[in-house]
C-alpha cells in the first residue's frame, strides 16, 4: 500500500472536490436549453473553437480541433461519449478526450463545464492537454 500523504491534488481532482481556487476563469458560453440532448453546440472559448455536448442533460466541452488532422471534430456523431470526426472516423472521448479510435493516436483537450441555473460556462483553459 503506497503512501499517498504530501501529495497535492490535480486541477481535475480539485475541480471535482469543488475547489476552484487558483483555477481557469471561466467563459459563459450558451444556455443549456440550447443544447439538445443528444447534439454539440460550437462555441467560442478566447481564440478557441470549442464543441459543447448534451449527454442525458450532462454537459461536456472538448476543442473542436481532431489531432489527426486539425477537423473540425464536433461536426461528427455523438453517441453517448464518443464523438467521432466527419473526416477519418477517429473518436474521441469528450469527457476525458482519450482516442477510442484510429486514425488518431493524441487525445483533444476538454474543458471544465459549470451549469448554474440555465447557464453554461466553460473554463477558459483546458483542464486537459494534448
Amino acid at each position: 500500500m503506497g503512501c499517498m500523504a504530501g501529495r497535492g491534488k490535480t486541477r481535475i481532482e480539485r475541480q471535482r472536490d469543488g475547489e476552484t481556487e487558483g483555477m481557469s476563469e471561466f467563459v459563459t458560453v450558451a444556455k443549456t436549453s440550447e443544447i439538445e440532448e443528444g447534439t454539440v453546440k460550437v462555441v467560442r472559448v478566447g481564440d478557441a473553437s470549442v464543441g459543447v455536448a448534451n449527454v442525458a442533460g450532462e454537459f461536456f466541452a472538448f476543442a473542436d480541433v481532431c489531432t489527426h488532422d486539425d477537423g473540425p471534430v464536433a461536426e461528427g456523431e455523438l453517441d453517448d461519449h464518443i464523438i467521432e470526426c466527419p473526416r477519418h472516423g477517429a473518436k474521441f472521448d469528450i469527457r476525458t478526450g482519450a482516442v477510442r479510435q484510429l486514425p488518431a493516436v493524441v487525445p483533444i483537450p476538454v474543458y471544465a463545464v459549470k451549469v448554474e441555473g440555465d447557464t453554461l460556462s466553460v473554463s477558459k483553459e483546458p483542464t486537459s492537454l494534448t
